[in-house]
């Protein structure tokens, strides 16, 4: 019976990680669970050390595998958590617009992406719980904004309960990512066709000198 036939290619063309992080009880949970399953829980279950989902999205006809790491926002969690910071592609900054120390904490967790991170790790800042009584709002949306401007990156506020900009922010990043990637092989190929001339130009000369040995 013959084997079956291998597939061409992989059922992905960039496969791209992710990675939440913020202090614990800001909605990471919640919002990677809405991004991957399109399911919102209003009871708050600790992540312990490192979670994670994984859903395939297609944008500008590439198909594009996320990989999303839900990290652990205690202090207890920082040394395991650390490691993740290496491998991520992306990392979105997350706080609760309703509790400003969480905000003010931003900075910290930004110190650590640039402590543990990759230089070109691209990063996104994200206002979770926007669906809240505007009274009980401890961060207006400028100082969000301008925080962000600080640093050079996107802004979005987002509500993992009413679905607001959810889609938007894991898109926008993922979208950023690919651009950059995509970027990185243009610029690499001209490298690759070089090497291969010089290898194909080697082995021609090497052939040449077999030839005449022989032949002498």
């Amino acid at each position: 019976m013959a084997a079956p036939p291998a597939r061409a290619r992989a059922d992905y063309d960039y496969l791209i990680k992710l990675l939440l992080i913020g202090d614990s009880g800001v909605g990471k949970s919640c919002l990677l669970l809405r991004f991957s399953d399109g399911s919102f829980t209003t009871s708050f279950i600790t992540t312990i050390g490192i979670d994670f989902k994984i859903r395939t999205i297609e944008l500008d006809g590439k198909r594009i595998k996320l990989q999303i790491w839900d990290t652990a926002g205690q202090e207890r969690f920082r040394t395991i958590t650390t490691a993740y910071y290496r491998g991520a592609m992306g990392i979105l900054l997350v706080y609760d617009v309703t509790d400003e120390s969480s905000f003010n904490n931003i900075r910290n967790w930004i110190r650590n992406i640039e402590q543990h991170a990759s230089d070109t790790v691209n990063k996104i800042l994200v206002g979770n719980k926007a669906d809240m009584d505007e009274s009980k709002r401890a961060v207006p949306k400028s100082k969000g904004q301008a925080l962000a401007d600080e640093y050079g990156i996107k802004f979005f506020e987002t509500s993992a309960k009413t679905n607001l900009n959810v889609e938007e922010v894991f898109f926008s990043i993922a979208k950023d990512i690919k651009q950059r990637l995509a970027d990185t092989d243009a610029k690499a190929e001209p490298q690759t066709i070089k090497i291969n001339q010089s290898d194909q130009g080697a082995g021609t000369s090497q052939a040449t000198q077999k030839s005449a040995c022989c032949g002498s």
